[in-house]
C-alpha cells in the first residue's frame, strides 16, 4: 500500500510516504521554497500544499501521483464547528475550514494525475497521536498537546495491537498550546514559531507569577484543564520585537513554564491509569516540543519510557495521517528521512563552485582536528532531518569547553544571546556527564550536567545547569560516532556542540549548494560535505 501523507492546515506544510509499512520519505516544505515554517499559520495560507515536499516524496519512491493508492490528509473540515460557539476569537476560521473541504481538489492540481477521490481526512490530533503511537514497537499510552486542531486542544488516548482508543480530548477554547502562544507573541516572538526561545528565557527568571498562573490553569480531575483568559499587560508590559528583555519577562516566562510544567504531568498522570499502566508514553503535538516539560513528565510520571515523537509539531501530521491510514504500526528508527546526495553528486557541486576541496582519509578525523583547534565546521552527511532538531546530518559544530562559544555560535547563526546551544555526546560515555532520560537520540529531553563536568563543558552548560543532549549511538551514527571517538582522543571530551545548520529566520540548509552559501557567508572554518573538506582558509585566504 502506497500513502502519502499532508500536513498544510495550520503551519509547518509537509510532506511523508509510506510504501508497504515502510517511511520511504518524509520532509518539510520549508526545506524546498526556503520560507521558514513554510507559511505563516493564518487562515488565509490553508491552501498553500507542501508541492515540493509531496513531489519529492514520490520522486524518492519512484512513484507518478496516479500511482498513490490514497493520500491523507491530516485535517477533518467535518468534525469544525463555528469557531465563536467554542469562544474562540477568529472571524476568518471559515475560510480555513473551506480550504481544507477542497484539499482534494488542491492536490489533484498540485499533483497532475492524482485522483481528488483518493484523498482522506484524518483528523489532526488523531494524526498527531498516530505520528508517535504507531512508531514504537509496543502497546502505549499517547498524550497529544497543542494549540488546537478541529475543535479540541489536546488528546489522550492508548494504543494498542496499533489500534487506537480515545480517552480524552479537551475542547477549544482551552489550550495549553495557545496559552504558550499567547506569551510567546507578548513577549516579542513570532507565535508559532519561537515559543523555543520562551523556553530558555524561562530559565533566567524566577515564577513569581506562579501562584496566579495556578489559579487560571487547572487541570478539572477528569483528564482535561482550564485555561481562562489571562490579562498579559496587567502582568508585564509587552515587548516589541526589537525591545529589551527585562527580569520581569523571564519572570513571566519561568511561571508559565512551571505550570506548563505541573498540568502536562497531571495529565501524564491521569493518562497512565486511564490506560490501565502502560509501560510506555508516547507523545506528539507541538507542546511536546518543550523538553523541559518531558524531562519532567520523564522523571516524575509513572511511565518506565517516555518516547516524543522527532517532528512532534504539525509538520510530523503528514507521517502521523498516513499512518493512521495504513494501520500499521512502523517502529521510528531514524529522523533522517530527507534529501540526501551521492558523493559523486557532491563532488560535481563542489567543482561547479570551483571550491578547493580535498577528500582526507577521514572526514570525522578532519573535522575533530579542526574542533579540537576551537574551530567551527559545518556539517552536512547524509539525508536532512525530518523536524526541527539538527541530528548530525545538518549541523553547526564546535567545541564545548571554551566559554565564549555560545557567544560566537550565536553570532554566527544572529540569534540572541540568551539561547543555549546543546551537546552531542557516544551514548556510552553519557552517563559520565549527565543524568536524564537515555536513549536521547532525537535531542527532545533537557539533562542535569553533572556539577564535575559544567566548567569542563560551559558552552553547552545552560544557566540552570542543564543540557538538551543528543546522545549518539555508533549503530545508527556511525560517522557522528567517530568524529566524537576522535575529538575525545584529542581534547579528553567526548562531547561536542552541536546546533542547526541555518542562520536565524532561516530554515535548515538542504541542498549541497545552500550549504556552500552558508559556508562562504559565515566564520566557518571547515565545510565537512560527504566525505570532502572545504576548508575557509584555502578557500578565501582568511
Amino acid at each position: 500500500m502506497r500513502v502519502l501523507g499532508i500536513n498544510a492546515i495550520f503551519h509547518d506544510p509537509a510532506a511523508a510516504l509510506i510504501v508497504d509499512g515502510r517511511v520511504v520519505a518524509a520532509a518539510e516544505e520549508e526545506r524546498f521554497s526556503r520560507r521558514k515554517h513554510g507559511k505563516r499559520p493564518v487562515p488565509f495560507a490553508a491552501w498553500e500544499l507542501p508541492e515540493l515536499a509531496a513531489a519529492w516524496c514520490l520522486s524518492e519512491a519512484g512513484l507518478k501521483p496516479g500511482e498513490v493508492d490514497a493520500v491523507a490528509y491530516s485535517f477533518d473540515p467535518g468534525l469544525t464547528r463555528d469557531l465563536g460557539e467554542l469562544g474562540v476569537a477568529d472571524p476568518s476560521d471559515h475560510m480555513r475550514v473551506d480550504y481544507a473541504r477542497r484539499a482534494p481538489q488542491f492536490l489533484a492540481t498540485a499533483l497532475p494525475g492524482l485522483d481528488p477521490d483518493r484523498v482522506r481526512f484524518v483528523p489532526h490530533h488523531v494524526a498527531h497521536a498516530a505520528s508517535a503511537g504507531m512508531s514504537v514497537a509496543e502497546d502505549n499510552a499517547v498524550l497529544v498537546l497543542d494549540g488546537r486542531g478541529e475543535v479540541a486542544s489536546h488528546l489522550a488516548g492508548v494504543y494498542r495491537g496499533g489500534e487506537l482508543t480515545v480517552l480524552r480530548t479537551q475542547e477549544l477554547p482551552h489550550s495549553l498550546g495557545l496559552l504558550y502562544e499567547e506569551l510567546t507573541r507578548h513577549l516579542g516572538f513570532l507565535h508559532s514559531s519561537d515559543e523555543y526561545k520562551v523556553m530558555a528565557l524561562a530559565s533566567y527568571g524566577r515564577p513569581r507569577f506562579l501562584d496566579l498562573f495556578r489559579e487560571l490553569v487547572r487541570p478539572t480531575g477528569d483528564g482535561g484543564f482550564t485555561v481562562e483568559r489571562i490579562d498579559w499587560t496587567a502582568l508585564t508590559k509587552p515587548r516589541p520585537a526589537d525591545g529589551e528583555l527585562t527580569e520581569a519577562h523571564a519572570d513571566l516566562a519561568s511561571s508559565v513554564q512551571t505550570r506548563l510544567e505541573e498540568v502536562m504531568l497531571d495529565l501524564a498522570r491521569w493518562t497512565y491509569d486511564a490506560a490501565g499502566g502502560p509501560a510506555t508514553l508516547t507523545m506528539a503535538g507541538g507542546t511536546a516540543l518543550n523538553c523541559v516539560a518531558n524531562a519532567r513528565i520523564a522523571a516524575e510520571g509513572p511511565f518506565e519510557r517516555v518516547w516524543v515523537q522527532p517532528a512532534a509539531g504539525d509538520s510530523g501530521t503528514a507521517l502521523g495521517a498516513a499512518l493512521a491510514l495504513t494501520g500499521e504500526p512502523s517502529v521510528f528508527t531514524t529522523a533522517a528521512l530527507g534529501r540526501g546526495w551521492s558523493d559523486d553528486e557532491l563532488e560535481a557541486e563542489l567543482r561547479r563552485a570551483a571550491l578547493p576541496y580535498e577528500r582526507p582519509a577521514s572526514i570525522a578525523a578532519e573535522a575533530a582536528k579542526v574542533l579540537a583547534g576551537n574551530g567551527i565546521v559545518a556539517w552536512y552527511q547524509g539525508r536532512s532531518e525530518y523536524g526541527p532538531r539538527a541530528l548530525g546530518h545538518r549541523s553547526l559544530l564546535a567545541h564545548p569547553g571554551d566559554q565564549d562559544t555560545q557567544r560566537r555560535m550565536n553570532d554566527v547563526k544572529g540569534r540572541e544571546q540568551f539561547r543555549p546551544i546543546a551537546p552531542m555526546v557516544r551514548a556510552e560515555r553519557f552517563a559520565e556527564i549527565f543524568e536524564g532520560v537515555c536513549p536521547s537520540p532525537y535531542m527532545l529531553f533537557v539533562h542535569r550536567v553533572k556539577p564535575e563536568w559544567r566548567d569542563r563543558i560551559p558552552a553547552v552548560t545552560h544557566v540552570d545547569g542543564t543540557a538538551r543532549v543528543q546522545t549518539v549511538h555508533a549503530e545508527t551514527e556511525p560517522l557522528v560516532a567517530e568524529m566524537l571517538a576522535e575529538f575525545d582522543r584529542r581534547t579528553g571530551l567526548p562531547v561536542v556542540v552541536n546546533t542547526s545548520l541555518n542562520t536565524a529566520g532561516r530554515p535548515m540548509v538542504d541542498t549541497p549548494r545552500e550549504a556552500m552559501e552558508l559556508f562562504g557567508s559565515a566564520p566557518v572554518d571547515l565545510l565537512a560535505m560527504g566525505p570532502f573538506a572545504v576548508h575557509r582558509r584555502r578557500a578565501f585566504g582568511a
